[in-house]
């Protein structure tokens, strides 16, 4: 199957690791130029140097912090000075802590919006114009499964990623007829250090050991199974492609089956 994604520039954020890091080497195995950038220079730096020799691709990496829109300002105008253009925008940040509501600070609220919700909006400012000019463009966020059913002690995730899934839309529906595709991945549990931070968190709390709390998290699922960092990235580099040409506005989960309504 062709993606049609060979020499398009794709920018992927928080891409050291985990899923972001999965999606810049789909991405990088299709063909593409990569923008990636994160906070802990090390990781991303081995990161970037690990897909260059490993796919021959052109690599730009730069650390700063997403929530900072003067860094999101720069990182975009350098990826455009560097190969042209940004094709495709997958905007990713680590979750917000796991807490009940009243356990939640002022801080936590602030914090949450600023990571989960407005270095998407800085992203999406900084993007959309370069993709105009083009007619071609792809915003993918990425967000997790409590877009569609909110999970117990994630209320910060609850709520923030929900504003992201209204922007997601809000965006499809304006920059479509420029030909912007604007779309969301709501991963469900997903082996990845979030997952492993989240278990421990939770063990702490419960006296379950994580090994099983990872049981509990695979049995909620259709396939009974946490799934994998590369099986949420195939689903991005799917949207980024061609063959998702007619797909926008949309909450794709790659959660197993754990979502439990129609």
């Amino acid at each position: 199957m062709d993606t049609g994604l060979k020499g398009r520039v794709a920018l992927v954020a928080a891409s050291s690791q985990g899923i972001g890091l999965a999606a810049a080497e789909k991405l990088a195995a299709e063909g593409c130029k990569l923008a990636l950038c994160a906070r802990t220079r090390a990781t991303l730096d081995a990161a970037a140097e690990s897909i260059r020799s490993r796919y021959g691709v052109e690599v730009l990496a730069e650390t700063f912090d997403v929530t900072d829109p003067a860094h999101v300002h720069d990182f975009v105008a350098a990826t455009v000075a560097r190969f042209g253009s940004v094709d495709i925008c997958v905007t990713n940040a680590g979750g917000p802590p796991a807490k009940g509501f009243l356990a939640c600070t002022l801080d936590d609220w602030h914090n949450a919006v600023n990571a989960n919700f407005l270095s998407t909006v800085y992203f999406a400012r900084e993007v959309i114009p370069h993709m105009q000019q083009k007619q071609w463009g792809r915003i993918i966020t990425v967000t997790s499964i409590t877009t569609k059913q909110p999970i117990p002690d994630l209320v910060l995730s609850n709520a923030v990623r929900a504003a992201v899934v209204g922007l997601v839309k809000s965006l499809a529906n304006e920059f479509g007829k420029d030909g912007i595709l604007v779309n969301n991945v709501g991963p469900g549990y997903t082996a990845t250090d979030r997952l492993k931070s989240l278990a421990a968190g939770r063990a702490q709390a419960t006296g379950k050991t994580e090994e099983e709390l990872f049981a509990v998290w695979a049995a909620d699922s259709a396939v009974k199974r946490v799934g994998t960092p590369e099986e949420v990235a195939a689903v991005i580099v799917w949207l980024a492609s061609e063959c998702a040409s007619f797909v926008t506005g949309q909450t794709i989960l790659a959660d197993g089956g754990a979502y439990k309504g129609l």
